[in-house]
């Protein structure tokens, strides 16, 4: 693991320069690779949740995960997990669980990382200035977990008019299809509703 971390520790600043205008639609930033789940959402836990230490997070995520929510890194565009993922599902923070982005919000800005409309209705989205790199943008982070997330531009389509440019390597990916089973049952409302996941009866 110290070895994973010290190859990373060369490679994210090198790839960090690429990308500092952030999420704009000029940018760059890296791939990662799949990690153990993290628990099953529930209201209680992310009442009571507790962050891990850094130690205890460098052994849960990857490099790039570990680089990107707790520095707030960039990871290289179109080359990441979820920019083309548009199978219907839940968004949540790789490091917490807690609900971010649905897929009934997620479309193609052509910026190289996932773009999405709105977070998750009754999701809390914490915003920031961000002057770095020379400019003035606006960083979200999630709140329970303080993750980095991304950036939010006022480009995108309507009715929000808004675009959540967000690192896929700040996410996990629940299938519809899974997202009872892993807790997140009272969040599949809106995918019924819009037909694409059917209740089993029993």
């Amino acid at each position: 693991m110290k070895l994973a971390v010290t190859k990373a520790t060369l490679v994210v600043p090198a790839l960090i320069r690429l990308v500092v205008v952030g999420c704009s639609q000029n940018q760059s930033a890296t791939n990662r690779t799949e990690t153990n789940p993290t628990p099953a959402f529930t209201n209680s836990n992310m009442e009571n949740y507790q962050k891990p230490t850094t130690e205890e997070l460098k052994q849960k995520l990857t490099p790039m995960q570990f680089e990107v929510t707790q520095n707030a890194g960039t990871e290289p565009p179109f080359r990441n997990e979820y920019d083309h993922n548009f199978k219907p599902g839940l968004y949540v923070d790789i490091v917490s669980g807690e609900p971010l982005f649905s897929s009934l919000d997620k479309f193609d800005s052509g910026c190289g990382w996932p773009a999405f409309s709105k977070p998750v209705a009754g999701t809390e989205i914490v915003e920031n200035t961000d002057t770095s790199h020379g400019m003035k943008r606006v960083e979200v982070r999630s709140k329970a977990a303080d993750s980095h997330l991304g950036h939010v531009f006022d480009d995108g389509p309507g009715p929000t008019g808004l675009r959540y440019c967000i690192n896929s390597a700040s996410l996990r990916f629940i299938p519809v299809d899974e997202m009872e089973q892993a807790g997140y049952g009272k969040y599949l409302e809106p995918f019924i509703k819009a037909g694409v996941y059917k209740p089993v009866t029993k």
